[in-house]
């Protein structure tokens, strides 16, 4: 995990704590049809009454990061973007993907092995995610069916730690059993892979969801979902900053046809590989 060495760069974390986004009542339970979960699925759902943090961002502040082409650029995709020729994508400047894999313990995406291996040949760093849902089995048991389907990790030059995309209201579960569960799911990942499991989430879910825990801010890197055309993303509470950020589900890339989740990661390209790699 890079994210503490990122801190110096993410001085913005600050500024941007999404202490000031207050938690709201999301949905008991998840009306997304097993198989059709994907990296924003729920967003727009889990952000109706999302307040994001109104203060402004000082650009000339030391240590502080205006997203631009300077930090590597990103996509996250699953079967509803059909045949991606990866190439095509990796020609375009896209050096990193998440790609989903698997959801639940049945459910593994039918591109992901196409994908996986593609994108791994056209030399894009890509990682594999696992689409939560917490109210049909254990985080234990869905950690291992990732694992086991896609989730696993070698170092490699080109292979991130996997991801749990936590979205689409709370899964009827109080926030102290929420925790639980992703506990569970982050030390069974954890033993099979040796990975800190990287969390996907937006704030209203995590604030609402689980309490603005911060139980997971020294164990997994954040790649929070804030579409905005805004300079920097707000974080869930109990995080002190962002590693990877999803900003656009709208996006455009060669390769990929229709709109494409866009995404950034917060450092150079060094330490994008030095996290795939688990180095220093």
């Amino acid at each position: 995990m890079v994210a503490g060495t990122l801190g110096a760069t993410l001085a913005l974390a600050a500024t941007m704590s999404a202490g000031t986004a207050a938690a709201q009542t999301l949905p008991s339970g998840s009306n997304i049809p097993l198989g059709n979960g994907y990296m924003g699925v729920g967003y727009v759902q889990d952000s109706k009454s999302f307040a994001p943090d109104s203060r402004q961002l000082q650009l000339d502040a030391p240590g502080v990061m205006a997203p631009n082409a300077t930090y590597p650029a990103g996509v996250d995709v699953s079967h509803y973007q059909g045949t991606i020729n990866w190439t095509s994508v990796k020609s375009a400047g896209i050096q990193f993907a998440y790609i989903k894999a698997t959801e639940s313990t049945n459910y593994k995406d039918p591109t992901f092995n196409a994908n996986y291996l593609n994108a791994y040949n056209a030399k894009v760093i890509r990682g594999a995610y696992h689409f939560a849902r917490p109210d049909l089995s254990s985080g234990a048991a869905q950690a291992n069916y990732f694992a086991s389907n896609g989730g696993a990790w070698s170092a490699d030059n080109l292979t991130l730690p996997g991801m749990l995309d936590l979205e689409g209201g709370c899964y009827g579960k109080s926030a102290a059993s929420m925790q639980s569960w992703i506990l569970d799911f982050y030390n069974t990942y954890k033993s099979r892979t040796s990975r800190d499991v990287v969390i996907y989430t937006s704030p209203s879910w995590w604030n609402s969801c689980t309490g603005g825990w911060g139980g997971m801010s020294a164990r997994s890197p954040l790649n929070v979902a804030h579409w905005t055309t805004a300079a920097s993303p707000t974080i869930p509470s109990g995080f002190p900053y962002w590693t990877f950020w999803q900003y656009s589900d709208s996006g455009s890339v060669s390769g990929i046809s229709g709109a494409v989740d866009r995404d950034r990661f917060s450092a150079n390209s060094t330490r994008l590989l030095a996290l795939a790699n688990n180095t220093p």
